[in-house]
Formats: structure tokens, sequence, C-alpha cells
């Protein structure tokens, strides 16, 4: 089994208030997740013929975006071919390629593109983070690899003080962000609030939780998802900020 000397390895072990770059090398270098380490080496090792001699990330994946964000994203996990290939999320993949557009839409990206890092990909007023920092199997994580990641999670929100907009991309980043307020000692909405795309929750704290269907190509390629939708989303979130 895989062990990890990290602070990641304990979620009281991560520090009281780290940096966003001690976070983020802390992400990286996590390994706590036996099942999810093995997968996203494996595929590395054996990639789709379209990917053949290209060298994968292959390991967790921090955050990326604005260090002092607005809006932030909560997503499921990197995609075992995009952002476990590439090193950044929803980047170099379908997925990644609707969400920028989207972001790009509304004035948070500077570029309607990901292809891959260092492609000169800026993000304004947005991060973009997930649930899951390793691409698990048929992109299905299981309850304690969620719990394990958590404190991640719930890092970055005590760093991010400024956030007045959350967009849950699908249900598990949703749930994830609503999770991690009650592990805050936030008080939660009542009534609990459904996911359904568009859907929103206000919080007394004045941060609203939009919901959106994630990006995936099981989304997109059968109308569930349009472009159009999902761009009225990051329109939503900045008529918010406004």
């Amino acid at each position: 089994m895989a062990t990890c000397s990290s602070p990641c390895h304990n979620p009281g072990g991560l520090p009281k208030q780290p940096t966003l770059t001690q976070l983020n090398r802390m992400i990286v270098d996590c390994r706590r997740c036996p099942r999810l380490v093995a997968h996203r080496e494996s595929v590395a090792v054996k990639p789709p013929p379209r990917y053949h001699g290209q060298r994968y990330w292959a390991r967790a994946l921090p955050g990326f975006g604005d260090p002092d964000p607005q809006l932030l994203l909560v997503g499921l996990a990197p995609a075992a071919h995009g952002g476990n290939r590439t090193g950044r999320m929803f980047t170099g993949d379908r997925s990644g390629d609707w969400l920028i557009d989207a972001l790009h839409h509304a004035g948070f990206a500077n570029q309607p593109c990901s292809e891959r890092r260092g492609d000169g990909l800026e993000l304004r007023d947005a991060y973009i983070t997930a649930a899951i920092r390793c691409a698990p199997p048929l992109n299905k994580p299981t309850p304690a690899e969620i719990a394990r990641c958590e404190p991640f999670l719930l890092t970055e929100l005590r760093l991010f003080r400024r956030v007045r907009v959350v967009v849950g991309l699908g249900r598990v980043g949703w749930q994830a962000y609503l999770r991690a307020r009650r592990a805050l000692g936030e008080p939660p909405p009542r009534p609990a609030p459904r996911f359904g795309h568009g859907g929103q929750a206000r919080f007394d704290d004045g941060v609203t939780l939009i919901a959106s269907y994630h990006p995936s190509q099981q989304n997109t390629f059968t109308g569930k998802l349009t472009r159009p939708m999902l761009r009225e989303i990051f329109v939503t979130a900045r008529n918010l900020l406004a």
C-alpha cells in the first residue's frame, strides 16, 4: 500500500494557515488513496493511441486560477486523459473546451480554449477546484476517497475569503461544497437545496451556490447540456458579482 509522509496523510496535519502555494504542493505530493494512485499512474503507462509519446502528469492536481477569487468552481475530479495528462484541471479534453469557452464568454477567462499548461490561459476572479484531486476509475470516487480529499477543499475555502459565488459542476461538486460548509460550521440554508441545472441556494454569509450539469461528454453529446446552457450559468455568476 502506498503511504505518504506529507501532512495531507492526516487531515489534522494540514497547517492551520498554509499559503495557497504550500497547499498546492501538499496536493501534488499526496498519495493517500492507493486505488486512485494506481489508476492515475496506470493510464499514463498505457494511454490511447492519440496520446502515445506524451508524458503524463499522473499526480494529484491542485486547483487553478485567480488566487483571490470571487467565483469558485467545484468539479468532480481530473479526467484520466485530460487533467491527469496535462497537469491542469479542465485542460486537454472536451470538458475543458466547454468550460473555458463559457468562462471566456462571461469574462472570467482571457481565452476560450484550454489545451495545455503554458498555453497562456488565465482566469480572472475565478478559481477551479474539485472534490477529488486524482482521476478515479470510471469517474466514480468512493465516499472514503472524497472524505480524504475534503481537507484540501476546506483549506481553500478558508483561504478564499472573497468568494461570493460558487458553481457546483455536477451533483458531486454541488454536494462537496455543501458538505464543506457544514464541516466549517456554516449554517445550511432552509429548506435544503436540491441539485438541478440553474438552481440556486443563497446563504446568510452572502454566498450564492449555483448548480450546473457537468460538461462531461455524457451530458454534452446527449444534449442534456448545451453551450448556451453552460454559458448562461456564468453570465448569471457575473451578474451576481456586478
